[in-house]
């Protein structure tokens, strides 16, 4: 067990010095701000790098102190805290590994910031295409075969990329097999497991990649964990990857003032993992199955994935923006919708908690009740089936792009990345070649009122494609 909380217990006793600021942040502890009287309290905690308080980027006391109890709650030979999120850990891990014209194989459905991350380094990326996964109707994880087939045409990549687990909850099913495949051959395994920050916490939850032999890994504390939006972990446990040029790039990407707020609420979320019991986790599943059980007898559809905080909630014959709309009408708010469900995120609960989902179940229970005097509208979407298993995505030295109608756009290289958000992975790539599957996913997309990221005119049916000099 890890008692102590170093960062968290030295912003505390600072702020009992009742101490007078001549320093930044401008707000004076909270004196000089026009927020409501709830953020106050926080104010007097954001604070910047003084005496006692330690530095993120070269640590030497209690930010030091703190991330090596990260370290040994994780088993990682060095950890880092990020508050730039997940996303500054992914663009860190890849700039550390990989250089300009480098080849990176990488999981077709990963988070954006993969592929920004690439595209800043000028890496080439060979997507490879993931299974569908039947249960919760998403795209799920490569199959050991496509990364044997993937090693073999591309032996000198400088990086594998997995994301595990998917935004829905499902873990690599192979996921140590393709990290030894991937190590046959010397290439660093680099792991997006934001939604897996938990996974340490019992042995319950699925096996971290990091415990699987990953050599880095991202996770998101804010998902699962209490830590505040923001505020991520990253994971170093190899021979492959330099931990020094993993610091030297979170040192030049992350804020030079980082929010102490951020890093106090990742001591306390390391706290949560470290001190995990089987009775919290007892608690946790108790309540989970209230409320499952609560679901069913509404004739939801629950859809159960292999990580336990993650629920899929359907109603039959609705679309999941149906259902997310009339749940919003009920203040009940979902993480997601997309075509065939809604995205319930759980939170790690502990047996002194005192959560119920009481109130919870009777409001869904009025949406449902709403939802179902409306027409349901359910379309089959239509699945993108890759069947290129494994595809190379030249960057081309094009910069002229043009508008052409989405029906043009068909053969043509995309100009921009498009990007249904949340989840954040994008349909197209930038440099992808636009097929008929695109197109008719990216049409059954607006009709559904999903939100569409990246530079485009969809307003008149257009897109920019890469003008060819």
């Amino acid at each position: 067990m890890q008692q102590q909380k170093p960062l968290v217990e030295a912003l505390q006793k600072f702020q009992q010095q009742k101490t007078m600021s001549f320093h930044v942040p401008g707000h004076k502890n909270g004196q000089l701000t026009t927020l409501p009287s709830i953020y106050h309290n926080v104010l007097q905690m954001d604070v910047t790098e003084l005496t006692t308080l330690d530095d993120l980027h070269y640590p030497e006391e209690c930010i030091l102190e703190a991330t090596k109890l990260l370290q040994q709650t994780y088993d990682a030979s060095r950890s880092f805290f990020l508050v730039n999120g997940s996303t500054v850990g992914n663009l860190a891990m890849i700039y550390a590994t990989c250089q300009q014209g480098d080849t990176v194989l990488v999981q077709r459905n990963a988070h954006k910031s993969v592929f920004h991350a690439l595209e800043l380094v000028g890496a080439v990326p060979v997507v490879l295409a993931p299974e569908w996964h039947e249960e919760t109707k998403t795209a799920g994880h490569i199959a050991l075969h496509t990364l044997v087939h993937a090693l073999a045409q591309y032996p000198f990549a400088k990086a594998l990329i997995l994301t595990s687990p998917t935004y829905y909850g499902v873990t690599a099913p192979h996921l140590q097999q393709l990290i030894e495949q991937a190590h046959a051959y010397s290439i660093p395994v680099l792991v997006d497991e934001a939604h897996g920050a938990h996974f340490a916490a019992s042995s319950h939850f699925p096996a971290s990649a990091l415990t699987l032999g990953a050599d880095v890994v991202v996770q998101s504390a804010h998902k699962t964990l209490s830590a505040m939006t923001m505020a991520s972990f990253l994971h170093v446990k190899s021979t492959l990857v330099d931990e020094e040029r993993i610091a030297k790039y979170l040192r030049m990407l992350q804020s030079s003032s980082p929010s102490y707020v951020l890093l106090a609420s990742l001591d306390d979320a390391r706290h949560q993992v470290a001190n995990y019991t089987q009775a919290d986790y007892h608690a946790l599943m108790q309540i989970r199955t209230q409320l499952i059980d609560a679901l069913r007898m509404m004739e939801l559809v629950v859809i159960e994935a292999a990580d336990p905080l993650k629920l899929c909630i359907r109603a039959e014959g609705y679309n999941g923006f149906q259902l997310k709309a009339a749940l919003e009408k009920q203040h009940v708010y979902a993480e997601l919708a997309d075509n065939e469900q809604v995205l319930f995120v759980l939170p790690l609960v502990t047996a002194d908690a005192q959560l119920t989902y009481q109130k919870e179940i009777e409001a869904i229970r009025h949406a449902v009740t709403h939802l179902q005097k409306e027409q349901p509208i359910h379309k089959v979407f239509p699945t993108l089936d890759y069947t290129e298993r494994v595809t190379c995505i030249e960057r081309s030295r094009a910069t002229k792009q043009q508008l052409v109608t989405l029906e043009q756009a068909i053969g043509q290289r995309s100009a921009q990345s498009i990007v249904p958000y949340p989840p954040g992975i994008p349909l197209m790539m930038h440099g992808e070649t636009i097929t008929a599957q695109h197109i008719e996913a990216l049409l059954h997309y607006q009709q559904l009122g999903c939100q569409i990221q990246g530079e485009h005119d969809l307003t008149n049916n257009q897109l920019y494609v890469m003008k060819e000099d």
